[in-house]
């Protein structure tokens, strides 16, 4: 028989191995129970990442806060942790009556670990249900994002969805420069992200939308519209849309016609076109102001006659085509310069092309696939193509600023910037003369209803036919006025727009000159002062 001697040492050191193994498989059990205990999971990890993303504030350019984030409070419940749903859906449907129960049933009747209630609730709903002491729910508390001007800068600022991402305006421009990269490595807080500072005067802003929230019921008016731009630094200074909407609720910014009816709208802008008519046949056709074109007959255009809306019916200096607005005097400048450079002046102004701005929502313009001698005769006059009423301010003021054009820019913008952004248009001879002409029809024109003492205002007025199921309708008018300050040397350019008006006084009338040009002349007394212009009367002339 053989006897298997085991040595006690090396026996107690097995023991010892087994017994710290199985320490060791325990403690690690207990370990991850306590880890699964303490760590939310994936889908509630994700939930409170969500709810969590801050946003850089939002500034005018004199430090004015149009968006900032705020704490707010949300409801959830924990589905698996309810043994009475009735009790809990009842006790949450008292409070908040707008939870249906139905809704609740079956929100609390998931199989999810966790599942919101209710977002971004007031203080007084969060306390009543703290009080009620229901099982079961919770809050995590999140961003919620605040607009201290509402309505007066929606367009611009525009809004964010309930998880605080931008949906529309700066705010979803903000989200595609880089803030979802940066919110994915855990640096998207609020000391990290510097503020953005736009190149809005609140209080030009607050000026231009008022004047314009009384237009729209004093005109009755489909919309109204205006853009204040400096020409020098490109910077828009205000620009407001009516009907608008509430930022803080999102449905209504949804409703069709509470579009950006400056950027998001493109629509034939009618005579103030010929702003660009003329310096076209300066610059191209070498004329200048006593250059003679024939008005005495209508032009054939097709089946159509381009007719004059009070013809002088004999030939007109350039001078005179444009303060009497003559269709057949633009036509003819169109003519002498020719179809192909007719189109391609119009793209190098800015017209035909998308416009770049820190905006998702801008148009696209629209202009016939080819080009003929009935286009440009047409579009001469601004019908035929359609363009934004922002792109045609941004060009009536590369024209005015001695053929100078700046892009436009929602921020705040430094002088070298500035350089970087400019491009010439047309000569300073064209410049020149458009400047005179401006001032001319403030003073004799149809923009006289605009013209201030002492600012030396300049405009032209734009009345265009709208398209009615695919026709060209009677007294239903898109018109426009654009207006420029001082005219010597212009900084800024104002464009309204009074879309489709009618009046309950009919000496209102629907023209834009009887619309547009006086409501431009409201909003110039109203911030011409916050523009730091002041006004001269000595030494006035045209």
């Amino acid at each position: 028989m053989h006897v298997v001697m085991i040595k006690h040492g090396s026996s107690k050191n097995r023991i010892a191995l087994v017994i710290s193994l199985f320490i060791a498989i325990y403690a690690t059990i207990f370990m991850r129970l306590v880890h699964y205990g303490m760590v939310e999971s994936p889908e509630k990890q994700f939930i409170s990442q969500q709810a969590s993303f801050s946003r850089p504030v939002i500034l005018d350019r004199n430090g004015k806060i149009l968006a900032m984030d705020i704490t707010a409070f949300s409801l959830y419940a924990e589905p698996r942790r309810i043994t009475d749903i009735d009790e809990v859906a009842e006790k949450v449907n008292r409070i908040i009556p707008q939870l249906s129960l139905k809704t609740l049933y079956g929100k609390l009747s998931s199989s999810s670990g966790f599942v919101w209630l209710a977002r971004q609730l007031t203080p007084a709903v969060k306390n009543q249900l703290m009080l009620a002491g229901i099982p079961g729910i919770g809050f995590r508390p999140e961003l919620k994002r605040i607009y201290p001007a509402g309505r007066t800068t929606a367009h611009i600022i525009g809004l964010t969805n309930v998880d605080n991402a931008g949906v529309a305006g700066l705010e979803k421009w903000i989200d595609g420069q880089g803030i979802d990269d940066i919110r994915h490595v855990g640096l998207a807080n609020a000391e990290s992200l510097a503020p953005v500072i736009t190149s809005i005067d609140l209080r030009v802003q607050h000026a231009l939308h008022y004047e314009l929230s009384k237009a729209l019921v004093e005109y009755g008016a489909a919309g109204v519209g205006g853009v204040i731009l400096n020409i020098k630094s490109g910077e828009i200074i205000a620009l407001a849309s009516l009907p608008d909407f509430d930022p803080q609720f999102p449905t209504e910014a949804q409703l069709p016609d509470r579009l950006n009816r400056i950027t998001a709208s493109a629509s034939e802008m009618g005579s103030i076109i010929k702003t660009f008519t003329t310096a076209m046949a300066i610059e191209y056709a070498g004329a200048d102001l006593t250059t003679i074109y024939d008005a005495t007959n209508p032009i054939k255009v097709g089946n159509q006659l381009v007719r004059d809306f009070f013809g002088k019916k004999r030939p007109l200096t350039l001078e005179e085509v444009f303060l009497y607005s003559s269709n057949i005097g633009s036509a003819h400048e169109a003519l002498s310069v020719g179809v192909e450079a007719h189109r391609k002046f119009l793209v190098e102004t800015g017209l035909l092309n998308r416009i770049h701005l820190e905006l998702p929502e801008i148009a696209k313009p629209m202009e016939p696939r080819h080009w003929t001698p009935p286009t440009s005769i047409t579009a001469a006059f601004g019908h035929g193509f359609a363009t934004t009423p922002l792109q045609t301010a941004v060009g009536i003021g590369g024209i005015l600023n001695k053929g100078i054009l700046v892009a436009p820019t929602l921020l705040k913008r430094s002088h070298s910037h500035t350089d970087l952004q400019a491009r010439r248009i047309v000569d300073e001879k064209a410049s020149a003369i458009l400047r005179h002409l401006y001032r001319l029809s403030a003073v004799k024109g149809s923009g006289r209803r605009a013209n201030i003492a002492g600012l030396r205002v300049g405009g032209k007025t734009g009345t265009a036919e709208k398209v009615i199921d695919g026709r060209y309708a009677k007294n239903r008018n898109f018109n426009v006025f654009a207006a420029a300050m001082p005219m010597d040397d212009p900084t800024y350019v104002y464009l309204i727009v009074v879309d489709d008006p009618a009046p309950k006084s009919e000496r209102r009338g629907q023209t834009a000159g009887l619309t547009a040009a006086p409501l431009a002349g409201e909003i110039i007394r109203k911030t011409f002062s916050f523009l730091n212009l002041t006004p001269q009367f000595e030494g006035q002339n045209i």
